[in-house]
């Protein structure tokens, strides 16, 4: 089921109150909203989509019985992303997690029915058709030698499009500890791609 993309936040803010008084419909709403952005967001940063659908579902069923705290200081999409993020950080930590191969340049479903194509090749035609392979493979690998601190924020940023202010929501940090490590996660990908100027890491 796509999340109908019209939905905004007082939509949001209304199912999330609904929730909260019980309403396991309101809830169930709430997931096929975010689920997609979640999963995805899980799955980059493990790089193992059983697992990932496993964290992914771990953190909606945290977030169910903790949603009597969620009190809106932040967005709930927020709220959501810094349980999966954290889930995924113990996952990693937990079983000295070995990351898998995920293309971050595949498409990807998000949650409102619409198609990521994150960090791209801004190659063209047969070109790029003869180059992506190479190069996916070795953004795939870049991202997933970042440090988990460094990887939760350059996806936040680049590739789930939040604000430094939300990421800082997210992760617990100053807006100023957000913006360096985004800048040293940049760096460090920009070293391990020098090989590949036509990656494009801004959004």
């Amino acid at each position: 089921m796509h999340a109908d993309p019209r939905i905004g936040a007082e939509t949001v803010e209304r199912l999330v109150r609904h929730a909260q008084d019980g309403d396991h419909d309101a809830f169930t709403r709430l997931v096929d909203i975010f689920k997609g952005k979640i999963y995805n967001y899980v799955l980059r940063m493990l790089g193992d989509p059983e697992t990932a659908e496993d964290v992914a579902q771990e953190a909606f069923i945290k977030a169910y019985s903790s949603l009597v705290d969620f009190r809106g200081a932040s967005s709930f999409q927020t709220w959501l992303y810094r349980i999966a993020g954290n889930l995924a950080i113990d996952t990693m930590r937990r079983r000295k997690y070995r990351q898998g191969h995920v293309s971050l340049d595949q498409p990807l479903e998000t949650g409102d029915g619409d198609v990521e194509r994150d960090i791209q090749d801004e190659r063209a035609g047969p070109e790029r058709e003869l180059h992506s392979a190479e190069l996916k493979r070795k953004v795939d690998e870049a991202i997933l030698k970042l440090s988990p601190k460094l990887r939760t924020v350059i996806l936040l940023y680049e590739l789930q499009g939040l604000s430094y202010e939300d990421i800082a929501r997210v992760v617990g940090a100053p807006l100023g500890t957000v913006k360096s490590r985004l800048f040293n996660a940049r760096e460090q990908l920009k070293r391990m791609l020098a090989d590949d100027a036509d990656v494009s890491l801004q959004r």
